[in-house]
């Protein structure tokens, strides 16, 4: 099958205090690129979309190996970065929409969503304790409605459209769900 991640890494982080998709983990690679790694470990192809003023990143993204891609309208949110990643991407049998700012999402996860995609889900997402995470599986079928995002929204008003069809994963991997906004984020958490 032909599926595509789709690595979102437009947003403006405004919360980090800095670009939070160049800031090195522990190890010495920048959030975004770690990100990319892993979905790139599942999927062969991997499309980043990036704001029109990242030049750093959009370089560190290709140098990795991945399509990048300038959306100029960025800065609109969420749901016109996803369309742009889709018009970059063009039509697929699924796309694995991942967030760039979510670097601990284990390999395994990445891998039960694009299994589920392969296996024939409209729509497929990890979920841990109950939460819906990341990256979200959708079905090639909805190209269109992909297209048409605009603003802030992304994925969910299409998801929410046809809700019954979401095939729900249960993870053991808080990193689904774990992103980060604000430099405490990378703290440790905490184990009760």
């Amino acid at each position: 099958m032909n599926i595509v991640g789709l690595l979102l890494a437009a947003g403006s982080a405004t919360r980090f205090g800095a670009d939070k998709l160049l800031h090195r983990l522990p190890h010495g690679v920048p959030i975004a690129v770690q990100a990319a790694r892993h979905l790139a470990s599942q999927i062969p192809r991997v499309v980043a979309v990036v704001r029109p003023d990242a030049g750093k990143l959009f370089l560190d993204l290709q140098n990795e190996g991945h399509e990048v891609v300038v959306c100029d309208n960025a800065a609109e949110g969420m749901g016109a970065s996803l369309a742009c990643a889709v018009r970059a991407a063009g039509r697929a049998d699924a796309y694995l929409v991942a967030l760039a700012d979510m670097p601990f999402v284990r390999a395994s996860s990445i891998a039960a969503v694009r299994d589920a995609m392969a296996s024939g889900a409209a729509f497929a997402a990890p979920f841990f304790r109950g939460r819906r995470g990341h990256p979200v599986g959708i079905s090639g079928a909805y190209f269109d409605a992909l297209l048409a995002l605009k603003g802030d929204e992304g994925a969910k008003r299409v998801i929410g459209e046809s809700r019954d069809k979401l095939m729900k994963i249960p993870v053991g991997d808080p990193g689904v769900v774990r992103d980060i906004d604000t430099p405490d984020d990378l703290l440790p958490p905490l184990t009760v």
